[in-house]
């Protein structure tokens, strides 16, 4: 029989600048994102999961992130929660120019459940570091968020980018769960399954097929 999973929570740069300041996230909402962070930040702490906050952290002078200013700043609901341990990074992985690996490291951690933001951009990343690096990988998908893009590449809506994200996930790189299952399996200290890439495609094919018929 397996060993139960070694869990720790990472809370990613839930601050002030993605719901008051310039980048505000769309979808899910965060009326629905921030209540499911904080419960699953209370739940961590309460099966002894250590809670690890990062914060996203640019010079003063940068037009987000700004060092010292208000959005900043940990939105207050993470801010007045315990954490065990408190990243500052500056790139979209947590793990670059970071002690995060070795702070896993040093505690036994083998799997690593991420909330917060954004789901395609320092989640992602965050999410691809973690899976090649060796570690089992979750992520709570209503405890995250996205915000839509127009460039020269294209346009996608927040909830397309999100969905798309999630989904491409939970084919290779990360056990995709809403955080109330994710609560359970944390309680029962239960593995999260994920699918493959395979298996995803194949279903695509086959609903394809059936439409077509």
């Amino acid at each position: 029989m397996s060993s139960s999973p070694r869990r720790a929570l990472l809370v990613i740069d839930v601050q002030n600048e993605y719901f008051t300041g310039s980048l505000r996230i769309e979808h899910p909402p965060v009326s629905v994102s921030l209540p499911n962070i904080g419960r699953a930040m209370d739940a961590a702490s309460a099966a002894g999961i250590p809670v690890i906050v990062v914060q996203h952290d640019l010079p003063e002078t940068a037009p987000v992130f700004a060092r010292g200013s208000r959005n900043w700043q940990l939105h207050e609901e993470v801010a007045r929660r315990p954490a065990d341990h408190h990243v500052m990074k500056s790139m979209a992985s947590a793990f670059t120019g970071t002690d995060l690996a070795a702070w896993l490291s040093s505690h036994g951690i083998d799997t690593l459940a991420i909330a917060g933001y954004m789901t395609h951009n320092c989640d992602a990343a965050t999410i691809f570091h973690a899976s090649h690096a060796g570690l089992k990988v979750e992520l709570l998908q209503d405890a995250t968020g996205s915000l839509p893009y127009e460039n020269a590449a294209g346009k996608a809506s927040a909830e397309e980018i999100h969905r798309v994200f999630c989904t491409v996930f939970h084919s290779n790189f990360a056990a995709v769960a809403s955080t109330e299952n994710w609560i359970a399996a944390a309680r029962e200290g239960q593995a999260l399954g994920q699918d493959n890439v395979y298996l995803s495609n194949q279903r695509a094919t086959a609903s394809k097929a059936a439409q077509a018929a």
